[in-house]
């Protein structure tokens, strides 16, 4: 099971106890990802860490949501792994349902669809653009709502830690892998602490990600725009024409006429030009070596520990978990 944490303190512990409660006498891996919090959440997840916490990755700055769960996954060992959010929004006790669902339908990922969601208004707005974009950019199911609480089969995590890019959208991967999604109705509590840490920019460069990251289209969509534009234009042309010649040779044409096509075509321009920079802007990156994450320290339980006793390994390596293993065996059954 992976948390990513970010400004989470208030309300980690409580959803780590949720989490142990609902899968008391199983066996459980929990894993913290602390991405470059400001509060205290680096030493309440410490803290946390041997007290049924098996894992807690803390990561050198704020890299993102994404970037924080590939970090966490890659700490994983168990066949099936579940994502929640660390502020209590996502009910821990709705996991065994997605799970017995995972396994019943045999499907790669479940997602739980929130029955009624108690984000913000511009949070839904931005939720709502993004599963629209997704339908066309990733061709997902269009009754299938992409949410962070899911669950998920070892096969896919595998094939999402595959991914090297700088810039990764769970979802988008998982889409280029596999059909096999599922949903499940689910409860969605209100935040138990502060306040949303996705704000406008940040699903703006959400959506980014998934519109440049994983799809061609809208370089397509640009090619045929300037197909269409020169094609009205050149029947602008032939219009004007006929006109000049037989009907008005006595109007003069209108210079506002030609500065207003001047400015339409060269903000047309503008857009396809900065769209190709972002593609080129991306693979640069990438060839330079941009890190998915950088780890800066690694903590983990021994499972016949106490709490305070446990084994701390270093990595300031990106995109590498350390490689101290965990003392506690992985389980063909745990979450």
């Amino acid at each position: 099971m992976v948390i990513p944490v970010y400004n989470g303190a208030d309300s980690i512990a409580s959803v780590v106890a949720r989490v142990q409660q609902t899968f008391v006498g199983r066996s459980l891996e929990i894993v913290l990802v602390d991405d470059g919090s400001h509060d205290n959440s680096a030493a309440v997840c410490a803290q946390l860490c041997g007290q049924g916490v098996t894992t807690f990755v803390r990561l050198s700055r704020n890299f993102g949501e994404h970037n924080a769960v590939l970090a966490g996954l890659a700490q994983t060992r168990g066949a099936m792994i579940a994502v929640l959010d660390d502020d209590a929004q996502n009910p821990p006790e709705e996991l065994p349902r997605l799970f017995d669902e995972l396994v019943r339908q045999n499907l790669d990922v479940v997602y739980g669809r929130y029955v009624q969601r108690k984000h913000s208004w511009s949070r839904q707005l931005g939720s709502w653009f993004n599963d629209r974009m997704a339908n066309i950019m990733l061709g997902k199911p269009r009754d299938l709502y992409l949410s962070s609480f899911k669950v998920m089969n070892r096969f896919i995590v595998d094939q999402i830690l595959a991914y090297r890019g700088p810039y990764p959208y769970i979802d988008g991967l998982i889409c280029r892998v596999s059909r096999r999604l599922g949903q499940l109705p689910v409860q969605h509590a209100p935040r138990a602490a502060g306040r949303s840490n996705y704000t406008l920019t940040r699903l703006i460069r959400l959506w980014l990600n998934m519109f440049m990251g994983f799809s061609i289209l809208p370089l397509r969509v640009t090619s045929l725009l300037g197909l269409t534009i020169s094609a009205t234009s050149v029947l602008w042309l032939l219009l004007i024409l006929i006109d000049k010649l037989w009907f008005t040779p006595h109007v003069t044409t209108g210079i506002p006429t030609v500065l207003a096509c001047l400015v339409l075509f060269s903000g047309v321009q503008l857009m396809v030009m900065g769209m190709i920079g972002e593609y080129v802007g991306r693979m640069f990156l990438s060839s330079n070596g941009q890190p998915q994450y950088v780890v800066r320290d690694v903590m983990h339980a021994r499972a016949a520990q106490t709490a305070g006793n446990m084994q701390v390994s270093s990595s300031a390596q990106a995109n590498q978990p350390a490689t101290q293993p965990v003392t506690q065996q992985p389980s063909e059954q745990r979450a």
